[in-house]
Order: structure tokens, then sequence, then C-alpha cells
């Protein structure tokens, strides 16, 4: 999994109606796994949504982004029981908040659901499909065009994943292909699976040609029904006369 902050703490509010200024500290911990060695505990000191300071256990001290922020980082690092202090928030503070956001959060996953459309192709272009990916959590998810059960990457263009609220995520990804061209589908990686969500286009057909063709087929069938009554009705009325002789 990527990196993710998953615990942020306002520590510091400091705020002046007179001049509207505003100064606050945050604590975070950016992380891949619970292993100790894949966090990083971050403090950072903002001024008007401005960041001046910040400290990184990666780092080991202070670091100043201006002149007032490095006056600041200067004065801790001097300080040698503060910026011990500091060395060891990495264990406190993390080391009980990752865990616990992990089994709460992270741990949890929701399966996607997929929807397969065509989309109408442009004068001169390959007919497209829409594969369309919503509710999974998650937002890490992989989704490619198989064609034949060959993954194919002419012609695809993937959305970046979008938040849906609550939560949830969706992208989108479009493949240009030629109808006809084989059995076309859309496969889903995402951690909620067991195995890849793969979801199969019925047809290579866009849906307007599909439609021409229904519209065809209802009317030849209508006319053979036509045809087949009229030839029951006429034998019907032969068996009905009689022949007289003109002689």
């Amino acid at each position: 999994m990527t990196s993710a902050i998953l615990s942020v703490s306002v520590l510091l509010i400091v705020f002046c109606t007179a001049d509207g200024f505003l100064s606050f500290g945050v604590d975070r911990c950016q992380f891949n796994s619970t292993n100790p060695e894949d966090i990083e505990y971050i403090y950072s000191e903002y001024f008007n949504k401005k960041e001046l300071l910040r400290f990184s256990s990666s780092v080991g001290k202070f670091v100043g982004f201006d002149k007032y922020g490095k006056y600041q980082a200067e004065y801790f690092n001097n300080n040698t029981a503060y910026l011990e202090q500091m060395r060891n928030e990495k264990a406190r503070y993390c080391g009980r908040n990752v865990p616990n956001d992990n089994n709460c959060i992270l741990s949890k996953s929701v399966e996607p659901y997929v929807v397969l459309s065509s989309v109408p192709p442009a004068p001169g272009h390959h007919a497209t499909l829409a594969c369309s990916v919503f509710k999974f959590f998650p937002k890490e998810i992989t989704v490619e065009w198989q064609i034949n059960g060959k993954t194919v990457t002419t012609g695809v263009s993937t959305t970046d994943v979008l938040p849906s609220g609550d939560w949830y995520n969706q992208v989108h990804s479009n493949l240009e292909y030629t109808p006809g061209s084989g059995e076309v589908s859309c496969v889903v990686h995402h951690r909620s699976l067991m195995k890849p969500l793969a979801t199969v286009w019925e047809s290579s057909m866009p849906e307007s040609e599909k439609s021409k063709i229904a519209i065809g087929a209802s009317g030849l069938i209508l006319g053979l029904i036509l045809t087949l009554a009229g030839f029951i009705y006429y034998k019907t009325k032969s068996r009905g006369r009689i022949l007289v002789p003109s002689s």
C-alpha cells in the first residue's frame, strides 16, 4: 500500500482576531506498514497555512523553511533535552496510533462493482467501451483491459482514482477497439477481491449496431408470421371450394 497520512493531531492553535493570523502545530505519522522501520513521525509548525518548521524522525532534528523557522530550528536543536524528547515521539505517538488506525481503518475493504458500457463513437473513430468501477475502499486499484484473455494497452485511457464520498472511490477506464476483434473484458484488481474481477462485454458490437439488428430481426420475424398466416388462410379457403363440371 502506498504511503498514507493516517494520524493527524492539532496540538496548538493561537488565533488573533484583530490581525487574522493563525498559528498551529501538527503531529502526524506516515507509514507503509505497522513495521516501525516503515513509520515516519513528523511534527510541523504553520503560520497562515505556511509551514515554518518541521521535525522528522527520519532526519532526527528540526529544519526551518524561512528566516524565522530556521531560527526556531537552531534553538530547538541546541536544546538537547527537548530534541531527545522529540526523537522518542515516534515510539510514543506513532507506536500507539498506527496499529489502531491500521486495525480500525486500513484492514477494512469494500469490494468494487463494475459497469461496462459502450460509448457512441465519434465520426472517424473506433468503437469505445467504458469500464466504470464504483464504491471500493481502499483506493489502491488496478484496471486492465483484455481481448481474448490477453492484456492490451493500446487505445486505453484511465482516470485517476476519484473520491465518491463516505470513504468510497471510483475510477473510469476507456478502450478503443475494433468490433469483432474478440472477447473483450475489463479486469479489476483490488485488495478486497479473492481473485481479479473480470467483466465480459457481451458483444463486441456497439449498442447502436445491436439496436439496428434487433429492429431488423423483429421486422423479419413479423414478415414471416404474416406470410405464414396468409398461406394458412389461402389453404383454408381453397379446401372450402366446390368444383362444378362445365359440361
